[in-house]
Parts: structure tokens; sequence; C-alpha cells
């Protein structure tokens, strides 16, 4: 099932995403569905959030940044309760996107190296140290569960500078490829 993403100005993009456990009602089907609109959004990462799920779960697939890092490749998960506890390496720029903000892309800076704790969707625990276009993915999706988008991470006066296309994207006035809930236009609901 394809769910609609969330459009930035909804209340669920801004909390603090609940914990889940993998006895989460539906979590494989979840996991699955999350994936498949990902996909079909052209996105490497999805927040549950992004569907209107305020729950602690991100799914990520790095595969299209392979050709710029190896390690990208094969790097396809879903993780429960994400936590990032040490940021290290130097802070750099990439042009990043959100599928929650369509046809918005901003040089956010972002630390290289992240050491991550997570749950898989077994239960099983992990603890890995990820870097690169990885660390990258993970590090904007990760910021969903804690109510923060990627436009936070710009200078005051670059978030002044686009106001109107935020306020744009909230009213649903963008061209999108994909489905959308918007949350000021009633027209889009």
């Amino acid at each position: 099932m394809i769910y609609p993403i969330v459009a930035y100005g909804d209340a669920v993009l801004r909390r603090q995403a609940e914990k889940i456990g993998p006895d989460y009602p539906g979590l494989a089907k979840l996991v699955e569905d999350m994936f498949e609109t990902m996909e079909h959004a052209d996105g490497c990462g999805l927040a549950a959030p992004q569907i209107g799920l305020s729950i602690q779960l991100i799914v990520v697939d790095a595969a299209p940044f392979a050709s710029e890092d190896a390690k990208a490749a094969d790097f396809r998960k879903a993780m429960l309760n994400p936590e990032i506890y040490r940021e290290e390496g130097d802070v750099w720029y990439f042009n990043e996107g959100c599928l929650s903000f369509p046809g918005l892309h901003e040089d956010v800076p972002r630390a290289s190296v992240i050491h991550i704790r997570y749950m898989d969707v077994d239960g099983s625990l992990h603890d890995e140290i990820l870097d690169g276009y990885v660390a990258r993915v993970v590090q904007h999706e990760c910021d969903h569960l804690r109510g923060k988008v990627f436009v936070d991470r710009l200078s005051p006066m670059r978030k002044m500078l686009l106001k109107r296309k935020l306020d744009n994207i909230a009213k649903g006035d963008v061209s999108v490829a994909y489905k959308m809930r918007f949350p000021v236009s009633p027209k889009h609901r």
C-alpha cells in the first residue's frame, strides 16, 4: 500500500515520536508499505511521521548514492527507535531534499560520522558507526522522529527567504508526482 506523504506544515512533523517495539501491530506490513511508499516517491529514506504516524520507525535505502559511496549500495534497513548518540568527523554540506518538501532542495550541514543504536523489526539491538551518504540519510530521517525537519538546520536568514516556498508547500501549491496530504488546503485532504 502506498501512503500519502505528509507535507510541511502538518503538526505530526513537529512531534516527538513514540518508541515502539517489534510487537507493534502490523509492523512487518507497515515496513513493507513504507519501503513501497518511499520507492514510489523516488526517495532514499522515509520516517513514520511522514505518513502521519508519530512512532519511531524509519526506512532507508541508500542505493541511489552507490556511485558516490560503495557502502550505500547495500544499505537497506528498517530501524526502530534509532538513537544517534555521537557525531564526529567533518561537518559537510550537501544539497538535501525531503519528500515532505516537494521541489525544495537546500545545502544542509551534517556530521560525516555517526554512532547509532537501534532495534530491527525482529527485536535485535544494533550499535553501528555509519559514515558518508548513509550517515546523512539516517540523520535526516532521525530528525523527523524528533520533530525536526531539514530546514531547521538552515540559517534564520535562509529560512526567512524560503518562507513563501514553505507556505506554498503547506497549501499544496506545488507540483508533485506522488500522493501527498497537505495540512492547509481542504481541497487536498
